[in-house]
């Protein structure tokens, strides 16, 4: 019973690859769009963002190369006919990510968890996608603003961050996010990581305490450390 599925039944765990396919044929482009093609939101906070993670000289390279790959999938996977032009592609992608938004808060309803009132893959998958959408400060806020008309759904947010998330640095949450490959400090974009062991293992005589992985925060904003790529 160490899968998160393992009392689902096979109907729901059909589900579960419907709306998975779903989220990345539908979300993900949207959310591609938000924070590597939308200009405003890449030059206030995605580009400085990323680039303050990446050692020089390739935070001055590797953030463009990611836009650019964003838009380029984008184009690829959603710019066929009859959708021409950007503009055209922007129009239904946000169109269809808002449609999924609706179908996921319609599935949800009134449930803690989409499948009752214990997680399982699924909703890892959800939160993993809105969770971006519903904490990053952006100054383009489509989605943002569509999802927070949507309460199960940042209700959903919330009760995950507060129950699966209790990481903390100076009294603020911290969360992974799949999409982007961080972590996320709310309310601000900044990041300040602090990676807690886990109390068994500390006591375990085959494993010796370890120090506690930190990543601390220069004046000015700017790390005193590099870091490059996070994974939980």
């Amino acid at each position: 019973k160490y899968n998160a599925d393992y009392e689902l039944s096979a109907k729901q765990g059909a589900d579960t690859l419907a709306y998975i396919a779903l989220l990345e044929e539908k979300l993900l482009p949207a959310l591609l769009h938000t924070f590597w093609v939308e200009a405003e939101n890449y030059c206030s906070v995605t580009k400085p963002w990323f680039a303050s993670r990446i050692p020089f000289p390739l935070s001055l390279y590797l953030p463009g190369k990611m836009s650019r790959e964003a838009l380029s999938r984008i184009l690829l996977t959603r710019g066929g006919p009859p959708l021409y032009s950007l503009t055209e592609v922007e129009a239904q992608i946000y169109r269809d990510a808002k449609e999924c938004l609706n179908l996921l808060s319609k599935r949800l309803g009134t449930s803690q968890f989409f499948f009752g009132d214990t997680p399982t893959t699924l909703d890892a998958f959800v939160f993993g996608f809105l969770a971006p959408i519903y904490k990053v400060c952006f100054p383009r806020v489509q989605l943002q603003e569509h999802l927070k008309q949507l309460p199960n759904l940042c209700r959903f947010c919330d009760d995950i961050l507060t129950c699966y998330f209790r990481l903390t640095v100076s009294g603020k949450l911290c969360f992974f996010s799949p999409l982007c490959h961080v972590w996320i400090k709310t309310p601000d974009p900044a990041l300040i990581i602090s990676l807690q062991m886990d109390d068994k293992l500390d006591k375990s005589p085959q494993h010796p305490p370890r120090k506690l992985t930190t990543l601390k925060l220069a004046a000015g904003g700017e790390e005193s450390s590099s870091l490059n790529c996070l994974s939980p």
